[in-house]
Formats: C-alpha cells, sequence, structure tokens
C-alpha cells in the first residue's frame, strides 16, 4: 500500500495534514498485519477510484502516538478527517472486505 499512497513522514506533517481542507483518509498498517496485507491487493483501485481524497499511510509501529491519540487500537483502520475534524471511522475486529472499505469511502462524499 505505501507504493499508491502518501507516507506520514512525522507528527509534525499529519497534524498539518489533520487541519487540510480537503478529505484525507489515514490508513494505519503494519507490516507484520496479516488482515493488512488481506486488504493489499484491492486497495489501490481503491484510491485510484477515490481520488478527489488524500490516502496517507501511517505505519502503526513507528508512529503509536499518533494511535493513540486517536484511539486506533486495531488494524488496518481507516480514519478520514478535514478541517480539524474527524469526519468518519472505519475500525472493526473484523476483516474489512473491499465492499465494505468502498462503503466507508462512498459515505464521506456526504461529509
Amino acid at each position: 500500500m505505501k507504493e499508491y499512497m502518501k507516507l506520514i513522514s512525522s507528527i509534525d506533517e499529519f497534524d498539518t495534514i489533520f487541519q487540510g481542507s480537503r478529505i484525507s483518509v489515514f490508513v494505519f498498517s503494519a507490516s507484520w498485519c496479516p488482515d493488512c496485507r488481506f486488504i493489499e491487493p484491492f486497495m489501490k483501485s481503491l484510491v485510484e477510484k477515490y481520488s478527489s481524497y488524500d490516502f496517507y499511510y501511517v505505519d502503526r509501529d513507528e508512529y503509536m502516538e499518533i494511535c493513540q491519540r486517536l484511539m486506533v487500537m486495531g488494524i488496518p483502520s481507516f480514519v478520514a478527517v478535514k478541517d480539524g475534524k474527524e469526519i468518519g471511522r472505519f475500525v472493526s475486529k473484523l476483516r474489512k472486505t473491499e465492499a465494505e472499505i468502498d462503503q466507508f469511502l462512498q459515505d464521506l462524499q456526504r461529509s
């Protein structure tokens, strides 16, 4: 997923993006996570489909402080923000399907 999403490289960068006027979707993941690997084959097409959003990959292990701040305990997790406010969250302990992620992203268009 890192190949087709922007990578968060610092907490300051995250904070700046969080305040932005575009819809930004933070995808929390880790290299060792089997459910994160499960979504990889179809995430590229979803990122392309929702090109009006900015997608950011957040490495859970590298940025635990961000995870704690947003109360992201499980991965993969999706948190969408705009203008400094959370506008959507898709977090569950169940494996996420392409249809579920697509629906989450589609629902953000109403924000």
